[in-house]
């Protein structure tokens, strides 16, 4: 049928096609032009690559910025505590003065005359004095104080229910209540208060009255922020305001 016939022709014609294209990849090389050889090695000197290294920022810091805050300030500063706001790039920190008084600083204000907080970082602050920044480190050299219970064998010997009382997640919870403080129709604290005769708020270096602002750095909205950090062998630092002044207190709680 001239249908088959039309069929056939176009299958060897097809064919035809496949074995010159087969043919010309045999007898021609492989780049467009001449005889393809793979490139040369190029092995950087020692020296380059030293070079390369030194100036390579694992944490993609620009070098203006390290520059700038190599410098660790003069200033007769302390810093308590960072908040870090990653996401909007600003912050907060808890510094002191030299007469020892703690207040609470946002990025941009002025923590001294002449002296702005530029910025904060997850272990240190950066300052602006007169354009010159200069870095504030949380000073870690002394560990956290650890409160713990007095030593047994006083000659005052302890009642029965405060016997063998240790400093430890469940005996705060039980012994410790926190009242919210509302300031313009938010929380903005608890106030503590002792649901026995006094002895765990003592214990653990509070007073009746103590209000709670913070813990680890972070400010306290509800009673679920307090009641999450309370666990066996935490390492608690907590911020309080008394009598209009803020203190930190350093905690570590028993395992259980």
């Amino acid at each position: 049928m001239p249908v088959g016939r039309v069929i056939l022709g176009a299958l060897a014609i097809l064919t035809a096609v496949q074995f010159a294209r087969l043919f010309w990849i045999l007898i021609t090389p492989v780049g467009p032009v001449n005889a393809w050889r793979a490139p040369s090695v190029n092995v950087v000197p020692q020296s380059a690559r030293m070079a390369l290294f030194d100036g390579f920022d694992p944490f993609f810091r620009n070098d203006a910025t390290a520059a700038s805050t190599q410098n660790v300030t003069s200033l007769s500063l302390t810093l308590y505590g960072i908040r870090a706001n990653e996401s909007s790039g600003g912050g907060s920190a808890i510094i002191a003065g030299e007469d020892g008084v703690q207040s609470s600083f946002a990025v941009g204000e002025e923590v001294a005359p002449g002296v702005v907080l530029d910025s904060v970082a997850f272990d240190h602050v950066i300052l602006s004095r007169g354009g010159v920044k200069e870095s504030l480190y949380l000073d870690q050299s002394v560990p956290a104080e650890t409160v713990s219970p007095p030593a047994s064998g006083s000659p005052t010997a302890p009642s029965a229910a405060n016997a063998d009382v240790g400093l430890n997640a469940e005996t705060l919870q039980k012994s410790i209540g926190f009242a919210p403080r509302n300031e313009g129709g938010r929380v903005t604290g608890f106030v503590l208060q002792a649901r026995d005769d006094g002895t765990m708020l003592r214990l653990a270096g509070f007073q009746a009255g103590d209000i709670v602002v913070g813990i680890n750095g972070r400010p306290v909205s509800s009673a679920a922020d307090i009641a999450s950090q309370i666990r066996p062998g935490a390492r608690l630092s907590v911020e309080i305001e008394r009598g209009g002044a803020k203190v930190p207190i350093a905690l570590n709680l028993e395992q259980q």
